[in-house]
């Protein structure tokens, strides 16, 4: 029986799916993709799989995959998702399948415990506050009974914790072989255990950091795998165009002068003056900072010339070479102990390292990329490539005898039928393409509006008109909604407005992203209706607009302030426009309009997530009704019933109020 008859049979409606796999529902779309999956397997040819919400795509990689024998790599957007394919789909479907495959998670060294600066951390000098030490005491506790030193197995860590930097490991700072706790290296056991097996789970982060530095463990793995799949692929060509290219903090300085500090002291204390030797990185990071004087935080740069805009040439020209000029003073004085112990060897490593990138961003950046500085509480020297086409083709379209299968799958791809918004920066024109529906039923479970008579999104008066709105129709639904918005500006005065106006509501509590974890306010949001609590307004942003899922009668209107177009003064948009327009295309056209349509598609993506679901879809742009340019980005929205007045809207969130309310009596 060859593999495609073998996934006809699982997806059968008496398949071993429907036997074994708990609230299994057979669905032509799932079949569909899970055939197209088994024929790439077979034929060892690239694939790019547009999968809407609702069709089910991971059983339909994951089944092809595990029936085939060969050994899988497959990468998903983030840990937390990572998690969930490792922890929940693949071992219920292994057991369901009854194939005898070993599994394994693989993640960054960041997110694994280093023992050894864990003991170093309790004796260094610039270890933060009490707390912290309360936190480092449970992660000691933990670490003498856990098998893998994966912090996310390690409870009531919060991942914002200040005590991670000191307890973990980044690829400057890891000592390697000459670690004195090299054996029990819980980021070693982990690759060992990923070499191993046949089905292994990673990150994209991950898999971008090995093609840039051959540093993650992926480069031993990748060539022993036939089947390589990447899940939410739509992040692919950002993550990766963040670690091809090169970078430079002034935090990263300032981690390596407190551990060059900390570690001479502990070490080698009197024989260099540490002080003066951190003192000096230090102060060259600072200036450097101080160069941008007090141009606001989260601005970008151009950085066309010899110095990024607006700021002087020679100041920053003279401030850039005194970081040089700091760090080889630094690592001069580490070879002089570096046969004292392995830690001053890395120590000096890195300040060689850090060296030659400032060198480097003192030079003209590299044709065919773009430069610019990040501007936060610390500054980020950044050069990158445009998009990933180049690496993904040297590893895809190769002329290797062992040719792989590549399968790149998401429910956001594009807006048109090459999804050409994916594969062309991807370099993946020459793959089959495949575009799945969702089974849900949009005009019969949602609705869709826009207010014509709003401000316009360039009016002052817009983000407060968006906020006055969303209270009301709060109200009226007695919360269940979440406000999405384009900028953190709007973020901002937006969640202000709302908490000022249900600030002595004892029916609705407003949630606003930043103030807690991400997966705390998920998990606040979606429990807010449960057991008789307050309603709950989340206002977010950024990463918000995808990867939520808030099933059933938690979630029932999602505002979106503005149409999403990517902010035209970032140096990566006006850098990939200039190159558009060079090819004799529009930027408006071939990149703006797809960018807006695959992110408003996403936001949409939040509301319905159940054949059962119910809700509403405000996009608070009357450009969406008027312009020639909306009917494209309309097209990308699910088939929604059309609501045509604000009359209409306040009847059809009634009739989400009352069937709730059916749903679920008062208690």
């Amino acid at each position: 029986m060859n593999l495609e008859s073998q996934v006809l049979e699982a997806f059968a409606p008496e398949g071993v799916l429907a036997r074994a796999a708990e609230h299994f529902v057979p669905r032509s779309g799932q079949t569909e993709m899970a055939l197209a999956v088994a024929r790439a397997i077979e034929g060892a040819y690239p694939l790019v799989v547009e999968a809407s919400t609702g069709v089910g795509k991971t059983f339909s990689y994951l089944v092809p995959a595990l029936l085939s024998g060969e050994r899988v790599l497959l990468s998903t957007a983030t840990k937390a998702l990572q998690d969930q394919l490792f922890g929940r789909d693949l071992p219920a479907l292994v057991k369901a399948l009854g194939v005898p495959v070993s599994t394994a998670l693989l993640k960054g060294r960041g997110s694994y415990l280093c023992l050894h600066r864990m003991e170093m951390a309790r004796h260094d000098a610039n270890f933060p506050e009490r707390s912290s030490l309360r936190a480092l005491a449970k992660v000691e506790e933990w670490a003498r009974g856990t098998d893998t030193g994966d912090l996310a197995e390690l409870p009531g860590l919060d991942e914002r914790s200040p005590v991670i930097p000191w307890v973990t490991s980044t690829r400057e700072n890891c000592l390697g072989a000459q670690c004195p706790r090299f054996r029990a290296c819980h980021v070693n056991h982990a690759r060992r255990e990923a070499l191993a097996a046949d089905v292994v789970v990673i990150n994209h982060h991950l898999f971008f950091a090995d093609l840039a530095v051959r540093e993650s463990g992926v480069a031993e793995l990748l060539p022993t795998v036939r089947i390589a799949i990447f899940d939410e692929a739509h992040q692919l060509n950002e993550t990766g165009v963040q670690f091809l290219g090169k970078n430079l903090s002034t935090g990263q300085l300032l981690d390596f002068a407190r551990d060059m500090l900390g570690t001479g002291l502990q070490l080698a204390r009197g024989l260099l003056d540490w002080q003066a030797l951190a003192g000096a990185t230090e102060h060259a990071a600072r200036d450097l900072r101080l160069c941008v004087g007090n141009a606001y935080p989260g601005s970008k740069l151009r950085w066309n010339d010899g110095a990024p805009e607006g700021l002087a040439p020679a100041e920053w020209t003279q401030a850039l070479a005194a970081v040089s000029t700091a760090l080889a003073g630094a690592c001069e004085a580490l070879n002089t102990v570096s046969g004292m112990a392995p830690d001053f060897v890395r120590l000096q490593e890195r300040a060689a390292e850090l060296e030659a990138r400032a060198r480097a961003f003192a030079l003209a950046p590299e044709p065919g990329g773009v430069r610019w500085l990040d501007v936060g509480t610390q500054l980020r020297l950044v050069e990158s490539p445009l998009d990933i086409a180049q690496a993904i083709q040297a590893r895809v379209f190769t002329d290797d005898k062992a040719a792989k299968t590549w399968v790149f799958t998401s429910a956001t791809l594009g807006d048109d039928a090459q999804l050409s918004w994916f594969t062309q920066p991807c370099g993946l024109t020459g793959a089959t393409v495949l575009q799945v529906g969702s089974p849900f039923d949009y005009a019969r479970q949602a609705a869709f509006y826009v207010p014509r008579d709003f401000p316009k999104p360039g009016d002052p008066t817009h983000t407060a008109a968006v906020a006055a709105s969303a209270a009301d129709w709060a109200r009226r639904l007695g919360g269940r909604t979440m406000v999405l918005t384009t900028t953190l500006r709007a973020l901002r005065a937006i969640g202000e407005a709302l908490q000022a106006s249900f600030e002595s509501s004892a029916e609705i509590e407003v949630l606003v992203q930043g103030a807690m974890p991400k997966r705390t306010l998920i998990e606040r949001f979606r429990q807010a209706d449960s057991h008789g609590g307050r309603g709950c307004v989340l206002v977010a942003s950024a990463s918000f607009w995808e990867g939520i899922d808030v099933p059933g009668d938690a979630l029932q209107l999602v505002i979106i302030d503005k149409l999403p177009f990517p902010p035209p003064n970032d140096p990566m948009v006006e850098a990939r426009s200039r190159l558009l327009e060079s090819e004799g295309k529009s930027a408006f056209n071939d990149y703006f309009l797809p960018e807006a349509a695959v992110a408003l598609k996403q936001g949409a993506g939040r509301l319905i997530r159940r054949e059962t679901d119910q809700g509403v879809l405000v996009v608070c742009d009357s450009r969406l009704a008027v312009m020639g340019y909306g009917k494209r980005l309309l097209r990308a929205l699910p088939p929604m019933q059309r609501l045509a007045s604000e009359e209409e809207l306040s009847e059809r969130l009634d009739l989400l109020t009352r069937t709730c309310t059916r749903a679920h009596p008062p208690t």
